[in-house]
């Protein structure tokens, strides 16, 4: 794994520190063979009185972060990543003007340069004046390629009284500088939907509109504008159409010559030939460039276009709070898994994001930023070339879970249509922006449109999501079903009710809701509201440890009086001769991990928490977890619950420091990075099977059932279980969470309690 590479390498450079001096130089010819000892520069670094020039360049970037390229003997080049650090970010940060670095990219994040490499293991102890001060491989000396080129991340604060040496260019970046860019409509009908598909291409130019000159313009500019947009496909327009149109316009054109190769995520990253300022008539022989774009399924009108349009069903997106974003998982052998980030960039985000129905990547994330997964991590080093229709269709190395962790799983963020839908709701009230009643813009039978409320009654986390997703907030932190303490503006009409939301909506709209709104408390101080957050937790169950720890207990009944208080046992235990005869009872272990971005906590305040003085322990949560017993039909056979003994900290992966434990009232959770292991000989920890009879079930576990506390997401908090039971003992196979496995191998798995068969052993 390259990452761990360098951070053995780096371990290297500190333990022999007295070695590295004479074998990495900054002075090296770049065509020498050996490195020339040399402890200080000389006269082939740029001289003192001529500063070294630094910019940062690529996309996606802000004025502070970009790849980092140098100025050296009349040629700009780029940094190899090898053992590069925070003390190299910090350096080049200062050169460039700012007080410090926040971080540093690698394999290229920003795009790859062009030119030389100049410098590669450029080691920095942090506080040199220039980058060409610091330790090397020399000028020019490098066995890398522009895939490792690295970038910075500098605080977006300047150093006081900074003269910048690259005022000349900053002045010409910014001059060209192409950062919007849209499409204009020409029909009228076609103002009103959207997204907008078709029309002329036009790019932010000071403070209007300018166009684009399509002489020599070809499908692959095109290709990259509907990308930026959130198109995964172009198509082809009818030029004479806009052509009649475009004649009687006046353009300007800031923009007169486009070679984009296809593959960039940017106009901006593409070859540009800018327009003489104050001219017009940059164009001739041409008009402006006119574009139409084919949007994925979820953005179609068109039912029968969307069945004719195909999706991977390989490939999907998990963890992420918006449409469009998460982290990257592929299906090999009926299994999901993840994808390593070395190596990971632009290129193979955006092939993801196309076959999945976006437009190019907008981000491609490393270092499990849309957290973390829990099965096999199947690709690394994917290095597509931008062109390719799936992921699979690229050059990539299968990995064992020793060069991998689920701690490097790779994510995106792609460009998705503009829809307008923020628009039509907003919060009022709130302390932040982050929360506050929920107001929907509601059109009367003439088409006024006026601000209203949605009623609380049956409003809650699933729908919360949603509201949170349509106002680009987030996740849903709560849901609530009274506001009456938030200050209220002058809206009080009820307008929704009834409001029942899957929970992957792109818009309330797009919810199941009363054609006629019906509300019993319909004060504005029940109108259902939400409490928005950037990040939430996620848990999932270590499926592979309830199959390894399974086994049947005959339990006295004498030993079952704190579980019979707590509701643990079946209904039947109450007929039962207490305190004689005994309870048979399915035992397992269950580890639930947080490999969300936020950490667990119970929605209730410890205000609130239930002692319960048999077992000396507070309840935080009414219902933690199901347990349950279904055959062939679905229906329970048996069943179980446990509510949370205590939320806590049992152990964590290496790094990570536990937050939470229940002793003394203590604080309850589960911390990001974290797991709570109930052991199989805790009181509750099971399913009573007491009156069961022998055959073939499928075994369930679903954590946090009723929704009780927000998660980034809820489709992998069940886990169910082939079982066979044939009256004495007990086996479980195929133990899984609810969304390992693909459609195909789901049903497989729900056919088989039918089967009654004994092939099982």
């Amino acid at each position: 794994m390259e990452m761990s590479r360098r951070r053995l390498q780096l371990a290297f450079s500190f333990l022999f520190g007295l070695w590295l001096p004479c074998c990495l130089t900054q002075t090296t010819p770049p065509n020498s063979a050996t490195p020339t000892p040399t402890p200080t520069p000389t006269a082939s670094s740029p001289p003192q009185t001529q500063r070294l020039k630094v910019r940062l360049s690529g996309y996606p970037r802000k004025h502070n972060e970009g790849r980092v390229e140098l100025f050296y003997k009349g040629e700009w080049g780029t940094i190899c990543d090898d053992d590069f650090s925070i003390a190299n970010a910090h350096v080049l940060c200062r050169q460039l003007g700012f007080v410090s670095a926040t971080g540093w990219t690698h394999s290229a994040k920003y795009g790859k340069g062009q030119g030389k490499i100049w410098l590669d293991n450029v080691l920095c102890n942090g506080g040199e004046k220039s980058i060409e001060f610091c330790k090397s491989r020399g000028w020019g000396n490098s066995d890398c390629t522009h895939d490792e080129d690295a970038g910075v991340v500098c605080k977006d604060e300047k150093i006081p009284g900074f003269v910048d040496s690259n005022v000349i260019d900053a002045h010409v970046d910014e001059e060209h500088k192409v950062e919007e860019v849209r499409l204009r409509p020409v029909v009228a009908m076609a103002k009103k939907k959207l997204p907008i598909t078709e029309g002329v291409v036009e790019v932010k130019y000071k403070d209007g509109w300018a166009q684009v000159c399509d002489v020599g313009w070809t499908v692959k500019n095109t290709r990259v504008i509907c990308g930026m947009l959130g198109f995964p496909h172009e198509r082809k327009v009818n030029k004479n159409f806009y052509k009649l149109f475009l004649e009687r316009q006046k353009n300007h054109f800031h923009i007169h010559s486009v070679a984009c190769t296809g593959t960039e995520v940017h106009l901006a990253a593409c070859p540009l030939e800018f327009s003489r300022p104050n001219t017009t008539s940059s164009c001739a022989g041409g008009m402006p460039a006119v574009i139409s774009c084919m949007p994925g399924p979820m953005f179609m009108e068109n039912s029968g276009l969307k069945k004719k349009v195909k999706i991977a069903n390989n490939v999907r997106l998990k963890g992420g709070a918006k449409l469009g974003e998460g982290r990257v998982e592929v299906l090999k052998n009926n299994e999901w898994g993840t994808v390593c980030d070395d190596r990971w960039n632009l290129l193979s985000a955006s092939v993801v994001c196309r076959e999945l129905g976006f437009g190019s990547a907008k981000e491609a994330l490393t270092g499990a930023r849309m957290g973390q997964g829990m099965g096999p991590v199947y690709m690394n080093e994917v290095k597509c070339v931008g062109v390719e229709r799936s992921i699979w269709n690229c050059p990539f190395k299968n990995i064992t879970s020793e060069d991998c962790q689920h701690m490097e799983d790779a994510a995106v963020r792609c460009n998705v249509p503009y829809m307008g839908l923020e628009n039509s709701v907003r919060l009022t009230g709130g302390r932040t922006r982050y929360e506050g009643r929920v107001e929907v813009l509601n059109s009367d039978s003439n088409g006024t449109q006026s601000w209203g409320l949605i009623c609380g009654e049956s409003w809650s986390t699933k729908e919360a999501m949603v509201a949170c997703r349509q106002l680009g907030l987030g996740y849903a932190n709560q849901g609530l079903q009274e506001t009456w303490y938030w200050d209220s503006s002058n809206v009080t009409e009820m307008v929704m009710s009834g409001v029942r939301c899957a929970g992957n909506e792109m818009a309330l709209s797009q919810c199941q809701h009363h054609k006629t709104v019906s509300c019993q408390k319909a004060a504005a101080k029940f109108a259902a509201g939400v409490i928005c957050s950037e990040t939430a937790s996620d848990l999932v169950l270590n499926a592979s440890l309830v199959q390894q720890t399974v086994y049947i207990e005959d339990r006295p009944l004498h030993m079952l009086y704190c579980a019979a208080e707590e509701d643990c046992l079946s209904k039947s235990a109450a007929k039962a001769n207490w305190p004689y005869g005994h309870r048979r009872l399915l035992r397992f272990s269950s580890q639930i991990h947080n490999i969300g971005r936020a950490d667990f906590k119970p929605k209730a305040g410890r205000h609130s928490w239930v002692w319960h003085a048999c077992h000396g322990h507070y309840h935080s949560m009414d219902i933690f977890t199901h347990y349950d017993l279904l055959n062939s039909n679905g229906t329970k056979v048996a069943e179980g619950h446990k509510a949370s003994f205590c939320l806590e900290d049992t152990d964590c992966q290496e790094g990570v420091s536990k937050r939470y434990e229940c002793a003394n009232f203590g604080d309850q959770g589960i911390t990001v990075g974290c797991w709570d292991l109930y052991r199989h000989d805790i009181d509750c920890q099971w399913i009573d099977i007491t009156d069961v009879k022998p055959g073939n079930y499928i075994m369930q576990v679903v954590i946090n059932p009723n929704h009780e506390v927000a998660e980034s997401d809820f489709t992998n908090n069940a886990m169910r279980c082939n079982c066979k039971y044939d009256g004495h003992r007990i086996w479980l196979h195929n133990c899984h969470t609810g969304d390992a496995f693909s459609e195909e191998a789901e049903r497989r798995f729900e056919k088989y309690p039918g089967q009654l068969n004994n092939k099982i052993s």
